[in-house]
Parts: C-alpha cells; sequence; structure tokens
C-alpha cells in the first residue's frame, strides 16, 4: 500500500484559469481584481490582476500586515471576499488539543475526538478585520472523523453577492443572505470521505460548492454512493443528480463554457470528466490516473489541464475543451485526439496548479515546482522550494507578475513568473498554513491555523 504524504485533499480546493482567448461566461458580477467569491476566486482562476500586490512582509514582526485577527476553532476554508466583506468558516472541537499534524507523513490514522463541535460562518470587514458576523450554524458530534492534517471546516464558501453557501460534509449544506440570515438547508446523510483501500480512515469531506448562473454545484465522491448534483441556488431546489462510480475524492469542480454551453469539470481516479451544467449528462470520460484526487481542474487556452497523484500514477493531462465520449489514453500513448499532451509522473497529489501567462506551473507536496509550456507540454523549469522536509498543501495563486507558494510551516515563497525561475522572497506567516489564501485590491489574505492575516 503506497503512504500518503500531506493530505491537500483537504482544502479543497477550485481552480478555473481563464486564458485571454478561453470562451468564458460571467456566472455573476464580481468585479475582477476586487471580488474573490468562491475558492480560488473568479471563475476559481487563482489570479487577480489590476492591483500592485506585496512582495516581502514579516507577520511576527507585524511587517507589512495591514490587519490580524485570532479565528477559533480549525478550518481549511479559504477566504472569500466580496465587495467589503471576508468570511470563511470554522469548526470548535470540545478539546484544548485540536490534534492538528503538519509536516510530510504517511499515516492514513483519523483524529479521535468524540466532543462537541460547533460550526460557525464567521465575515470581517476586509480593510480593518473588524468582525461583522459571528453566527453559529450547528452544534454535536461530527458524523465522520478527520485526518491528522484535517478540519471539519475545510469546504471553501461560495457567494454570488446576494447568499452565501457553506458546505459541511455529513453535517449538511446550507445557503445564508448576505447578513446571516438562514435560507435553506440540505442534508445528504453520511458522505464519508476517506481511503478507499482502507474504509475506517476517515479524513473528512473537502470539495467546496460553485455557484454559476444561479445554479450551485456540489461534488460528493464519497465510499458509498457518490453523486455531482446541481441546485437551484436561491431555493435550495435540487435540479439533477447524477450518480458517480468513482473513490473519494477530495477536489472541487470547475464550470466552463464550450460551444456556448456551460459544462462542469470534475477530477477524478475512475471517472475524471466533463458533465452538462443543464442537464448532468456526461459529455466526457477520463480514467485512470492518481487515485486519490485531489487537485482541481484548470481551463485555459482551449485546454483543460487534470493532475493527480497516490499509487502509481501522477498524470499532467491538457485535454482539449471540445472532447467527447471516452478519451482514455491506450497503454503508452501520450495524447490522442482529444488530449493534446500529456506527463506520467510529475502531476500533483494535493496542491491544485495554477494557469498564469500562458504557463501552468505544477507543484508537489515537497515543493518541488515544475513549470510547463500550456499549449505545448515543454518542461519550462524545475525547482524546489524549501529544504525538500518542508510540506505544502495550500494551493497556488498569482498576482501583478508574481506567484505565491505557502508552506505548511507558514513560510510564503514570491516567485516571479516567467519562463525562468526567479525567487524574490520568502515571507512568514507565524503559524502552520495550509488553507489557500485570497487576493482583494493589491492585498494578499491568509489563513493560517489560528488567525486571519492581510498583507499589502
Amino acid at each position: 500500500m503506497a503512504l500518503m504524504q500531506p493530505t491537500r485533499f483537504l482544502v479543497a480546493l477550485a481552480v478555473l484559469t481563464v486564458a485571454a482567448d478561453a470562451v468564458v461566461q460571467p456566472a455573476d458580477t464580481a468585479k475582477a481584481g476586487v471580488d474573490w467569491p468562491s475558492f480560488r476566486g473568479i471563475h476559481g482562476a487563482g489570479t487577480a490582476e489590476g492591483f500592485t500586490t506585496a512582495t516581502s512582509w514579516n507577520v511576527p514582526e507585524k511587517k507589512g500586515v495591514v490587519w490580524s485577527v485570532p479565528v477559533a476553532g480549525l478550518g481549511h476554508s479559504s477566504p472569500i471576499i466580496w465587495g467589503g466583506r471576508l468570511c470563511v468558516t470554522t469548526a470548535i472541537s470540545g478539546r484544548t488539543d485540536a490534534g492538528l499534524k503538519p509536516g510530510l507523513y504517511g499515516n492514513i490514522e483519523s483524529v479521535q475526538d468524540d466532543t462537541s463541535h460547533e460550526w460557525k460562518l464567521l465575515c470581517y470587514d476586509k480593510t480593518t478585520g473588524r468582525t461583522l458576523l459571528d453566527k453559529s450554524i450547528l452544534s454535536g458530534v461530527p458524523k465522520v472523523k478527520r485526518h491528522t492534517k484535517s478540519t471539519h471546516a475545510n469546504s471553501t464558501l461560495a457567494t454570488d453577492g446576494t447568499r452565501l453557501v457553506a458546505m459541511f460534509g455529513s453535517e449538511g449544506l446550507y445557503a445564508f443572505d448576505m447578513s446571516g440570515k438562514e435560507l435553506w438547508r440540505k442534508d445528504f446523510g453520511l458522505l464519508d470521505s476517506g481511503f478507499y483501500m482502507a474504509p475506517t480512515a476517515q479524513w473528512e469531506y473537502a470539495s467546496s460548492p460553485v455557484i454559476y448562473d444561479g445554479t450551485l454545484v456540489i461534488q460528493a465522491d464519497v465510499q458509498t454512493n457518490s453523486f455531482l448534483a446541481a441546485f437551484d441556488v436561491a431555493t435550495g431546489k435540487e435540479l439533477w443528480r447524477t450518480p458517480r462510480q468513482d473513490v473519494p475524492t477530495w477536489s472541487t469542480p470547475t464550470v466552463h463554457v464550450v460551444g456556448g454551453k456551460p459544462q462542469i469539470v470534475v477530477n477524478g481516479w475512475k471517472h475524471t470528466g466533463g458533465y452538462d451544467l443543464a442537464t448532468g449528462k456526461e459529455v466526457w470520460k477520463l480514467t485512470g490516473g492518481g487515485d486519490i484526487p485531489v487537485p482541481l481542474p484548470v481551463v485555459g487556452l482551449g485546454l483543460v489541464f487534470i493532475t493527480n497523484a497516490h499509487g502509481p500514477m501522477s498524470p499532467i493531462y491538457a485535454i482539449r475543451e471540445t472532447a467527447t465520449g471516452d478519451i482514455s489514453l491506450t497503454a503508452g500513448a501520450s495524447s490522442n485526439p482529444h488530449i493534446a499532451w500529456s506527463v506520467p509522473r510529475d502531476g500533483a497529489y494535493l496542491i491544485s496548479p495554477v494557469l498564469y501567462k500562458d504557463l501552468l506551473y505544477v507543484t508537489k507536496s515537497n515543493g518541488v515546482v515544475n513549470a510547463f509550456d500550456g499549449k505545448t507540454g515543454e518542461r519550462v523549469y524545475q525547482q524546489r522550494l524549501g529544504s525538500g522536509t518542508t510540506a505544502f498543501t495550500a494551493s497556488t495563486i498569482a498576482a501583478d507578475g508574481k506567484l505565491y507558494f505557502t508552506s505548511e510551516d507558514g513560510d510564503v515563497y514570491v516567485v516571479k513568473a516567467g519562463r525562468t525561475f526567479e525567487l524574490l522572497a520568502t515571507n512568514q506567516l507565524g503559524s502552520i498554513t495550509m488553507a489557500s489564501p485570497a487576493a482583494s485590491e493589491g492585498v494578499l489574505y491568509f489563513r493560517t491555523s489560528n488567525r486571519l492575516i492581510a498583507v499589502k
């Protein structure tokens, strides 16, 4: 049995990077560079242009810090931002020691914590850090356990500027207005995400909800009865539900428009694929790859980029956005009419990649970054961040010609975007960091294990 590396499946994370020539229809009125409405921002791109962002700071020494506030409990949900409001979720345990364990290790065991937890929705003024909302959503003993790198609030919120949607797996799906008033909720029963080869190893749910044009989409790949489903975000009415035959995954779906029709793209092991947003019907399917899919689909340049790892494979696939049917590669092949290029062994296990200025940056859990030409698959460079013993789980974001890579130790490596590797700075956050950052109007927002920090 292959040993696990750091479980970035916790954070799960949507990554849709939109190139200038990609056909994309806006899902809402989010303002580029200002709003960050879901995991990885507008369209899940993980990019924020139009503003100057920081290169150097030091949180322990309070250099470059706009504000910093404590956050109770544990949560890997990333900050989302709409207008002047920043929101996250958290789960507060009855234990003093929450048992969060960073590092490069292969343990699959669950945290033993049967105390009552309180799940909260927290919102802040993005400019000052002042608390705007501290809402208790539910309380009780979690229905499934979590991994030592996981939390019971892994999934990032999604908003369309009118509603906030929170997904807590077995604890339910919740929709609120922007002031925190509950609008509706859904109970899906037990959604047990864990290692398919050791079902007693429960790791918690992590896929984040996605809102597109009034439709809410969730991907629930779990031990039994996996599904992809769409709901009316205003009322909670289920529009369709498509069963999926796959092992547990921790990836978030991406929405991409092909030929004027929105398509949901999902990562998987037995079933990576595209689905019609209106009906839930399968458009294309790819089988194979790493058997614990975590990174999110990245779209741009007319291609869909998929990466995953664990087990015998760690591929990267560049799939033509017009793909239809079963596009799986035959043995020994690296391309076919639907797959423009692929790499068999340099994919990412936990970290979602980013496509920025036509380069695809794929980061491994040990800090090795591979940069590829997105169009051709040519490897531009390979470079290690950190010592090689440092673990990485947070997904990369890009802004202002720079890339931000965050280690679990709370070190943020700032790299100049381009075909030559250039490390600009290494900055300290001062605490364990596994959640992916956000950016708005030139300010970077980081969530550590116990704080929210704004850097400029």
